[in-house]
């Protein structure tokens, strides 16, 4: 029996027809920066922030993420859950000031199955970028252009991230608009992504909101308001991975925060309930979810999710015999720092992720996109990520990589713009079908 090769795999694999121009990117990156920084060091330092190939993704599978993304907010807004999730969460996340958290990011490899959801961010970096990216790309060939939908207008992105921190404001509690933003993290300007930070204040500006770029050890909390100098801030757009605000250098944001002082997003009950590993071990296991009482189409969603297990001291004899089925992860970890596939473990390592705080992931391999890497076709890993609000996703965009995770070192590599293809049933299926022969 002959299958068929769906047709997005057949473009990743052998379409180099969409060029991207990372150019227009960094055009803009240095419009924002106003002549602050040296847009040059910035780029040589950042040499595969971003990918020259798109990645091509049906409609279906762009469905079926975006029921999965749905099916979690959802699932985390019933009372069982958030029960079980915030017991094993930092006291921090039972203050619930409102906000849903800006920006999550959902991310997915795709596999003969459909998309696998890998985890879920609440600090989820590059949407800006990502947005300026998709409009960068251009196809060469009619039979590409015939399939591939025009990028949507980077209004559109705007507007729809404009009513994300509107409605973050006034879910606790504010009205007209904030005045000051700050956008917080550790060493902004060490951040790899520094570049969209710069976009993200620029934006701001844009909508008449005076915004900033800070560390997190220049604010100070006192007689109810959270300062930056002179600058009384209204609303953090968090990028820290400190979900907690535990360490010392956030005590005055964490202070603000539980004093309601200041819109914080995401805040620590955001990332509790929607990024913390763990509760992949609740999400996926159909008898916890049907005991939760979650309704019956949720579960069916939440059945696709890979199996994930926490690692105990009572199953670790077992999860070491099974360890090759596996992807370990620490339950708080971020940027695919101290993961390991299985079937690379040795003892020493395992001794550590024994310890405790470590999920076991089923394996779902990503899948490959093909770039030209000096003229010479070379197979890179993808993951998809959706930038999300709510429920509801704003963009979708990919990465490209070697290697165990990605890492933005890769030559090919990068961030990368999905190119969403027609369904079925749309009459551009017919200049698809001519693609073969390219």
């Amino acid at each position: 029996m002959t299958t068929c090769t769906p047709l997005e795999e057949h473009l990743n694999r052998d379409c180099f027809c969409i060029d991207v121009d990372p150019a227009q990117v960094w055009s803009a990156v240095e419009q924002a920066a106003a002549g602050v920084l040296p847009i040059e060091l910035l780029k040589q330092h950042r040499p595969h922030l971003f990918s020259s190939s798109a990645v091509f993704l049906s409609a279906a599978d762009l469905d079926a993420m975006s029921d999965i993304v749905r099916a979690i907010e959802a699932t985390a807004q019933v009372p069982s859950f958030q029960t079980a999730a915030l017991a094993w969460a930092p006291d921090i996340a039972g203050h619930d000031p409102g906000p849903r958290g800006a920006f999550m990011g959902y991310d997915f490899h795709l596999t003969p199955d459909g998309p696998k959801l890998i985890e879920v961010n609440t600090n989820a970096g590059g949407a800006f970028l990502n947005a300026l990216l998709a409009q960068a790309q251009t196809a060469c060939c009619p039979e590409v252009r015939a399939i591939v939908p025009a990028a949507e207008p980077l209004a559109e992105f705007e507007d729809a991230v404009w009513r994300m921190f509107m409605d973050e404001w006034r879910l606790q509690g504010r009205s007209g608009q904030p005045r000051i933003v700050a956008i917080i993290d550790t060493a902004p300007e060490d951040q790899y992504l520094y570049p969209e930070f710069l976009l993200a204040q620029a934006f701001f500006e844009r909508h008449g909101v005076q915004a900033v770029v800070a560390d997190p050890m220049a604010l100070r909390f006192a007689a109810g308001r959270l300062t930056l100098g002179a600058l009384t801030i209204d609303l953090v757009y968090n990028r820290l991975v400190d979900f907690a605000f535990d360490e010392p250098e956030t005590a005055a944001l964490r202070a603000a925060h539980l004093a309601d002082a200041v819109v914080v997003t995401p805040n620590p009950r955001n990332h509790a309930l929607l990024a913390d590993k763990r509760n992949l071990a609740l999400l996926s296991d159909p008898r916890v979810m049907e005991a939760f009482g979650v309704d019956a189409e949720l579960r069916r969603v939440l059945s696709t999710l890979p199996h994930t297990r926490l690692v105990t001291a009572e199953n670790t004899d077992e999860l070491w015999t099974q360890r090759k089925s596996f992807f370990f992860k620490p339950a708080g970890g971020h940027a695919g720092k101290a993961v390991y596939r299985g079937d690379k473990l040795t003892r020493g390592v395992w001794a550590t992720i024994g310890e405790g705080g470590y999920i076991a992931q089923a394996f779902a391999a990503p899948s490959e996109r093909r770039v030209q890497v000096d003229g010479d076709p070379q197979a890179r890993k993808m993951d998809v990520r959706l930038y999300t609000y709510a429920g509801v996703t704003i963009l979708a965009a990919a990465r490209l990589y070697q290697g165990q995770t990605t890492n933005f070192r890769t030559p090919g590599g990068g961030f990368a713009p999905v190119v969403t293809l027609a369904p079925p049933n749309r009459p551009s299926i017919e200049a698809a079908a001519s693609l073969a022969s390219i």
